[in-house]
């Protein structure tokens, strides 16, 4: 090449690079402070997403491309009233890294114009998502549009309170999806879905622990779950357990603010203290078994709640002691992550497929629905400017400085073989995720891979995925191979195998199954005894005689334990009235023939358990109260209850709206003459009408209109039963017109 052959090179390859360069798109990232951030040592707190990218999430879910699909609930209380919370508003969007720095720089709408969308999941190649009431599948085509979408459930979640209404859609290892705040568990299998009852669990967010056991909360217990694997408890319809689920892990609900946040009931005695710091949890919720491999190894399997009120993720360490999960606060004396910023709201938790933690944080002000809103936080929040925080939202991600991220698996590019090798993956997401894969897309072909996996004891948590992985596959298990496996395997591997046993129950398989259960009772393991205990009566049908030594052996070794007789009677629906009386008469049975009483007590009356009964959720009283009281009150009294100038007085901190019964009979009977209120003298010329004349409203409904007043209105809020209201309808003013407040009084003293 001649030097002018050179130098002409040299001048187009710079061209070439001026032009590439300039073509570069110029990826705006908004910068987010994190002051005021107080994080345990060790860990690091980074912004992945924020506004304007999305604005109040609630969940995400991760696609295999390491995309963050993110439901955003941006109608929920926009102000302290709630206004608009009804509006099609809500999306559900693709949050994007293109530049691959690590923070979100773009994000497309998936689907719009929903009304208060509140839980999503990435499933079966498309997409699981609610807009209440529905639950919705839909499939996403190559340019990330929604197409071919299905409704599952109709009924998911029925009108009510955002704060009660079901939500979480967490797939869990027996390859069904549970929810919070629902009874109710789905599936699809063969292209159909699947809707069956299951045990009611928590209000908001839900998780797993490596073994299958599900987690929750309320809002004042910071941490719920199950001593045992669903649905072990509830297979007999006529009984209502209540020691092995919904247990309180921990009696521990302090909590640790590094500030003085704004919470609804701080003017109550006791909830806040000296330093207006607040004492125990008010709002916890989204609680999240860490299973992630990013973490130090004394961190797997810790459970992590958020606390929004304070601006706050707890610790919490688990111990599992066979029958029983016990948890225990890792500290006492601080949070695992702190802020002293108001607007944090972290509103769920998950694991990425790296590994690392991420934290919903939903970003608003005001996280309280206007339902439930005390009088005492409206004005904190107005005073302190909490209801201007109404535009963000943020995506945070927690890494340790000590461990490693795991390298991201292309999921839906992996092969069945390779699929099946990540179910040994130190990961959880990445295990759950191959284990979904390989179900729905039935990878049959690699049935004896998952075999040989099943069979490996020096990996139990994969052993587990295994099973449970041809069982969702519906081929490669047998009597033999699982009995094999209970043989040979560490006690969790068991307590599957034994549940799974059941898909064989046959009767050239009973004789076999009897010997394998007495030598299984020989170990006396205490994990074991309860799937025993939990199998006994599913096998025992037609056969009481063989296996009642062995029901006497559980009877006798767990005579104190309230889990095992509750696992004991669930699988015995079926057995006659005189297997009882064929049980050895000591003091072991007492507690079993209590639960057998109420079982067929409830069973004469044909009283099953309520889950097997309702079909979705109800509706809060005091959001039902809350519409109507804006349907009916609201144009005098206003939305806040701050009352018309020479219409109607203020409700808000009155005197009047307790006791309930007082105001029960103002709502029923109405009230005229002057009256005053907080010290003010109000005579307007006409009188309040009393609704008691209205048949549209029921009992039921003056009664939801009574808590929501209250609770709204007043720092102590009392609601007023359905029989009282009926009680109340009698009790009539001397004069039409209503009840003067002298007449009123004199008549409350009557009722007492």
């Amino acid at each position: 090449m001649t030097s002018l052959s050179k130098r002409l090179h040299k001048f187009f390859v710079f061209i070439l690079i001026v032009l590439t360069t300039s073509c570069k798109k110029n990826y705006e990232e908004p910068t987010i402070s994190l002051e005021g951030y107080e994080i345990e040592e060790g860990f690091e707190l980074s912004v992945i997403a924020s506004e304007p990218f999305l604005e109040a999430p609630v969940q995400i879910d991760f696609d295999s491309k390491g995309r963050i699909w993110v439901a955003e609930m941006n109608g929920f209380m926009r102000d302290v009233d709630g206004t608009g919370e009804n509006r099609p508003t809500g999306t559900i969007k693709i949050l994007e890294d293109l530049d691959q720095d690590g923070v979100v720089d773009h994000s497309k709408i998936f689907i719009d114009s929903l009304v208060m969308p509140r839980a999503l999941a990435m499933a079966y190649g498309g997409l699981l998502y609610v807009e209440p009431p529905n639950l919705y599948f839909v499939e996403i085509d190559e340019n990330d549009q929604p197409v071919n979408r299905v409704l599952v459930d109709s009924l998911y979640a029925l009108e009510g309170n955002p704060e009660y209404q079901p939500n979480g859609l967490r797939l869990n290892i027996d390859n069904w999806f549970y929810n919070a705040g629902s009874h109710f568990k789905y599936q699809r299998k063969n292209g159909e879905w699947i809707k069956k009852p299951t045990t009611y669990r928590g209000q908001w967010g839900v998780s797993q622990d490596n073994f299958g056991r599900l987690y929750y909360n309320n809002n004042s217990t910071q941490l719920l779950g199950d001593y045992i694997l669903p649905n072990r408890l509830v297979r007999n319809e006529y009984m209502i357990p209540n020691k092995g689920v919904n247990q309180k892990l921990t009696k521990d609900q302090n909590v640790y603010p590094i500030h003085a946040a704004r919470v609804n009931r701080g003017y109550v005695d006791g909830v806040l203290n000296k330093d207006s710091l607040l004492l125990e949890v008010t709002a916890a919720c989204a609680p999240l078994v860490y299973r992630g491999s990013a973490f130090p190894a004394n961190y797997d399997q810790n459970v992590f709640v958020c606390i929004p009120e304070i601006n706050a993720i707890k610790r919490n360490i688990l111990s599992f002691e066979g029958n029983k999960v016990v948890a225990k606060q890792a500290w006492n004396n601080k949070e695992f992550l702190a802020s002293t910023d108001e607007g944090f709201r972290p509103v769920n938790l998950s694991v990425g497929p790296d590994g690392s933690m991420y934290v919903v944080d939903m970003h608003r002000g005001v996280i309280q629905h206007n339902a439930f809103l005390s009088p005492y936080l409206k004005k904190k929040a107005k005073e302190f400017k909490l209801d201007t925080i109404v535009t963000s939202g943020r995506i945070l991600k927690i890494t340790s400085k000590l461990s490693k991220v795991s390298e991201i698996p292309n999921l839906d590019e992996a092969s069945s073989s390779e699929l099946v090798a990540l179910l040994s993956h130190e990961n959880g997401y990445v295990r759950d995720q191959a284990q979904h894969r390989l179900v729905y897309k039935g990878s049959n072909d690699v049935v004896p891979l998952l075999k040989d996996l099943a069979n490996d004891t020096q990996s139990p948590i994969a052993q587990i995925h295994a099973l449970n992985t041809l069982n969702g596959l519906g081929e490669g298990l047998s009597f033999e191979i699982l009995s094999e496996i209970t043989r040979k395997s560490q006690p969790d591997v068991v307590a599957h195998a034994i549940v799974l046993l059941e898909n064989f129950r046959e009767k050239s398989n009973i004789d076999q199954a009897h010997q394998l259960f007495e030598g299984l009772s020989e170990k006396a393991d205490k994990t074991i005894d309860l799937y025993l205990a939990s199998t006994l009566g599913y096998w025992s049908k037609g056969q009481q005689n063989q296996f009642l030594p062995l029901f006497n052996t559980l009877q006798n070794r767990y005579k104190n334990n309230p889990v095992v007789q509750e696992a004991l009677m669930s699988g015995m629906e079926e057995l006659e009235p005189q297997f009882l009386a064929s049980i050895e008469d000591n003091e072991s049975n007492e507690a079993f023939e209590e639960l057998w009483e109420k079982n067929q007590m409830r069973q004469a009356k044909d009283e099953k358990n309520p889950i097997y009964v309702r079909n979705g959720s109800s509706q809060d009283s005091r959001t039902k109260g809350a519409k109507l009281y804006r349907q009916i009150c609201a144009a005098c009294h206003q939305a806040d209850g701050t009352g018309a100038e020479g219409l109607a007085p203020p409700l808000a901190n009155s005197e009047h709206i307790l006791p309930s019964e007082k105001l029960g009979l103002i709502i029923l009977h109405g009230l005229r003459g002057p009256i005053d209120v907080n010290g003010v003298h109000y005579d307007i010329n006409h009188a309040m009408p009393g609704l008691n004349s209205n048949e549209t409203l029921s009992d039921k409904d003056i009664s939801a209109i009574v808590s929501y007043v209250s609770n709204a209105f007043s720092k102590y809020p009392k609601g007023l039963r359905e029989k009282k209201v009926k009680e109340l309808r009698d009790v009539t003013p001397k004069e039409d017109g209503g009840f003067t407040i002298e007449e009123l009084d004199e008549t409350l003293k009557t009722l007492k």
